[in-house]
């Protein structure tokens, strides 16, 4: 790819407006960045500021010198993106342009090409920026929580970098856990056997695992202990050595129980607790274990708090907006109760609080 600025007249606002050439010499790159019926282009259009012209092999640019400063970026990224072998999709420009709009240090053709599993030919890696720091953090420190709305591929991406682990040797078993207390749900009301009422709550875990590893060879490491998948109880009294933990759906832990799952650590182990705190499923009044820790960790080395949002969500569009959504009627209830309870001579349920009869 080769860029080449030119001076163009001024637009009607009076600013200098200049052109940029982009020579793209390769034919099948040009055809993945312009993508089926030039939706890749179109998209690109609608998100920068500057207009963007393909002839032949020869993209141009035309805007303010900032702007085209931005556009040049974009369509080098999804150049490296598409020479490092990724067909561009619409998500995956939306994500690019959305890491340069944050003007961060790590460039998105390093953040969409981190390799963290490949098996029959599909890749599991980080999609977003906030997915890559938290992938960055499970490597750098010994115990991380993953905290953020769903869809953000917390647990997928902790149970990635455990198959990895075992894959290189650097543990020598997986253990994944979760509460067995979900959406008012108790075990005891459930029908069946001790194990049919346990599977539900777990069946996430083995659905990636069957994605991560041959589905033939799970029933194998389990067997001998390799992976093993229980509920949170089954933790207790345990010391855990040489192991990648998992704790899932941790906002469902009661603060005794995270304190039980977190000192099983045992040497040559790793922890990664996943959540989400604004999905607490545990009886009225019962604090959130989840919720509680970060207050009581926050200062421990070696313990990181990764914050994943809804930018960090890679399921459909539009649970991003449903989250968003969600977190601003839950603001804004917060701020009517608090502005209820601040009106002085009320009581909390917004009577008078009147005269002693």
């Amino acid at each position: 790819m080769t860029g080449t600025p030119n001076p163009s007249s001024a637009g009607s606002s009076g600013a200098a407006r200049v052109q940029t050439k982009i020579s793209v010499s390769d034919p099948k790159i040009m055809v993945n960045l312009l993508g089926a019926k030039d939706e890749i282009l179109r998209l690109i259009e609608r998100t920068l500021a500057s207009d963007v012209h393909v002839r032949g092999n020869e993209i141009t640019i035309t805007g303010d010198p900032a702007e085209n400063a931005t556009a040049e970026r974009l369509f080098s990224e999804l150049i490296e993106l598409i020479e490092k072998g990724e067909t561009l999709t619409v998500d995956s420009v939306r994500r690019t342009a959305n890491m340069l709009e944050e003007n961060t240090s790590e460039r998105p053709a390093e953040v969409l090409t981190l390799n963290i599993l490949s098996r029959r030919g599909r890749t599991i890696r980080p999609k977003t920026l906030g997915q890559k720091r938290y992938v960055d953090a499970i490597d750098e420190n010994t115990i991380v929580f993953g905290i953020g709305p769903a869809g953000t591929g917390k647990t997928y991406l902790a149970m990635a970098k455990a198959v990895q682990a075992l894959t290189a040797k650097q543990i020598s078993r997986i253990i994944l856990t979760r509460p067995a207390v979900e959406a008012g749900e108790r075990l005891g009301f459930l029908p069946g056997t001790l194990t049919e009422k346990i599977d539900p709550y777990l069946r996430p875990l083995y659905d990636a695992l069957h994605d991560m590893l041959d589905p033939e060879s799970i029933p194998r490491l389990m067997a001998a202990g390799t992976i093993e998948v229980a509920p949170l109880a089954y933790m207790r009294g345990r010391s855990l050595n040489d192991a990648f933990i998992i704790l899932d759906e941790a906002q469902n832990t009661t603060p005794e129980q995270m304190k039980m799952f977190l000192t099983r650590l045992g040497f040559g182990s790793k922890i990664v607790v996943t959540g989400d705190v604004t999905q607490v499923d545990l009886p009225g009044g019962t604090s959130s274990g989840l919720k509680v820790v970060r207050e009581i960790l926050q200062n421990v080395e070696d313990v990181h708090f990764a914050e994943l949002s809804s930018a960090d969500v890679v399921r459909h569009r539009l649970v991003a907006e449903i989250v968003d959504a969600y977190a601003r009627y839950d603001a804004a209830q917060e701020q009517h109760a608090a502005s209820v309870h601040a009106v002085p001579g009320r009581a909390a349920t917004g009577g008078r609080s009147g005269r002693r009869r």
